[in-house]
C-alpha cells in the first residue's frame, strides 16, 4: 500500500486534533474549536432565551450557546476542508467539540507564565505562516472569513491552541529533537515526494451554456471550428496569450493570456483527464491539437515544467516536528487529561452528549 503523504502546510497543533483526531488532516490546520467564547456573543445568547450549562467542572462551566459556537467553527473547518459531518453523526461531532472545550478550560488553568509567552510566540509565528501561504491579502481574508472569525479573532484562537499545546507538552515532559526530526525525513522519503508540475495557458471554447447544460449540435460545430482557426493562429505564430484574451470563454483565465495556477501530476486536473494526459505529454512550448473535454474545445501551450522531486528538509521540518509531537500526545495525553477531568469533577450535564462515546484517535500523518 502506498504510503500518504505527509501535508506541509501552514500549522498549529490544536488539542482536540492531536488526541481524538477531530477534523484531522494528516497535518494540523487550526480547528478554532477550543477557543474561549466570545462574551459578546455569550451575553447576546443569554440575554435571548434559555442557556443550559452542558459541562462543568471545579471552576469552571461550558453552556449550549458556547457548545453551538464552537460546533459551528468546526463545521467551518470541515467545510474548508472540503468535509461535512456525516448524517447521523452531529452528536458525534458536538461531543467532540465538548471534548475539546473541557480540555482548554482544564489546560489553560494550569499554565504558567512561561507558557503563556511560549503560546504567544507560537501564535505570532502560526498566524504569519498561515497568513504568507495565502496568495494574497486579500485571499487571506476570504480563507479566515469561512472560519466565521476576524484575522484578530483567528490570532486570539491560534493563541488558546498554542497554549493548550504549551502546558501539555510541558506536563508530559515531550521533546522532540532535531535527530528525530531528521530521522523521519530520511526513512520516509516517499511522504515528501513533490509530483510533476505543469504551468501552463489555455484556450477554451464551451460547449456549455452559463447553467451547464450541453449546447445543441449546431452550435457546438459552429464551436468546433472557431476553435480549428484559433488552432491554425496559434501554430501559424500569433502570440498565444492574447488569442487566449481575444477568443477563450473561459473568464477567469482568459485576463491573463490563458494561464493556468501550476498543476500537479494526478491532483489538479483529475475531473478533466483529457486535459491532464495532453497537458503532461506536450513538450514545453508547443500548442497542442485540440482537447474535447466536459467543458468543450481545449488548445493548450505547455509554458514551464517541474519535474518531481523530494522536498527540501528545511520546508518540512516544522510539520515533521509537529506530527512526531501528536504522536507523543496521542500515546500519553489520553490518561493524563482523564485525571484532569476527575480532579476537576467534570461531569457532561446533557443527557444526549453524555451517552455519546469518544471515538478512538487517528494516527496524524496517516488521515486524509
Amino acid at each position: 500500500m502506498e504510503k500518504p503523504r505527509l501535508r506541509v502546510a501552514p500549522v498549529t497543533v490544536t488539542l482536540a486534533c492531536m488526541v481524538f483526531g477531530l477534523a484531522h488532516t494528516g497535518g494540523f490546520l487550526p480547528s478554532l474549536v477550543a477557543a474561549q467564547p466570545d462574551q459578546k456573543s455569550q451575553t447576546s445568547t443569554n440575554l435571548i432565551g434559555h442557556d443550559p450549562v452542558v459541562a462543568r467542572g471545579d471552576g469552571f462551566e461550558i453552556r449550549r450557546s458556547e457548545l453551538d459556537e464552537a460546533a459551528i467553527r468546526h463545521r467551518a473547518l470541515l467545510a474548508r476542508l472540503g468535509r461535512t459531518v456525516p448524517p447521523g453523526q452531529s452528536a458525534v461531532a458536538d461531543r467532540q467539540v465538548l471534548e475539546a472545550l473541557i480540555q482548554a478550560r482544564l489546560l489553560h488553568a494550569r499554565a504558567t507564565d512561561a507558557d503563556r509567552a511560549r503560546a504567544r510566540a507560537l501564535a505570532e509565528e502560526r498566524f504569519a505562516a498561515e497568513r504568507a501561504s495565502a496568495p494574497s491579502e486579500a485571499a487571506f481574508e476570504r480563507r479566515i472569513k469561512v472560519l466565521g472569525v476576524t484575522a484578530e479573532e483567528f490570532k486570539r484562537r491560534l493563541y488558546e491552541d498554542a497554549l493548550s499545546e504549551a502546558v501539555l507538552e510541558r506536563e508530559l515532559g515531550v521533546k522532540i529533537t532535531d535527530e528525530m526530526v531528521r530521522k523521519f525525513y530520511q526513512d520516509n522519503p516517499a511522504r515528501f515526494e513533490e509530483p510533476e508540475t505543469v504551468r501552463l495557458a489555455h484556450i477554451l471554447l464551451m460547449t456549455r451554456d452559463p447553467a451547464g447544460t450541453e449546447l445543441p449540435d449546431a452550435q457546438k460545430l459552429a464551436k468546433r471550428k472557431k476553435a480549428e482557426e484559433v488552432l491554425r493562429l496559434a501554430r501559424s505564430g500569433h502570440d498565444f496569450g492574447k488569442l487566449a484574451s481575444e477568443y477563450s470563454e473561459d473568464e477567469p483565465t482568459k485576463s491573463r493570456g490563458g494561464e493556468l495556477p501550476p498543476i500537479a501530476r494526478g491532483t489538479t486536473l483529475q475531473w478533466l483527464p483529457e486535459l491532464e494526459a495532453a497537458a503532461f505529454a506536450l513538450p514545453t512550448n508547443q500548442v497542442s491539437e485540440i482537447i474535447v473535454t466536459r467543458l468543450g474545445y481545449h488548445i493548450i501551450k505547455v509554458l514551464e515544467r517541474t519535474p518531481a522531486r523530494i522536498t527540501e528538509f528545511d520546508k518540512v521540518s516544522g510539520s515533521i516536528r509537529q506530527v512526531l509531537k501528536a504522536r507523543e500526545f496521542q500515546k500519553l495525553a489520553p490518561a493524563f487529561l482523564e485525571r484532569l477531568k476527575q480532579e476537576a469533577n467534570v461531569e457532561i450535564l446533557d443527557p444526549t452528549l453524555k451517552a455519546v462515546p469518544l471515538p478512538q484517535p487517528s494516527t496524524p500523518e496517516q488521515v486524509d
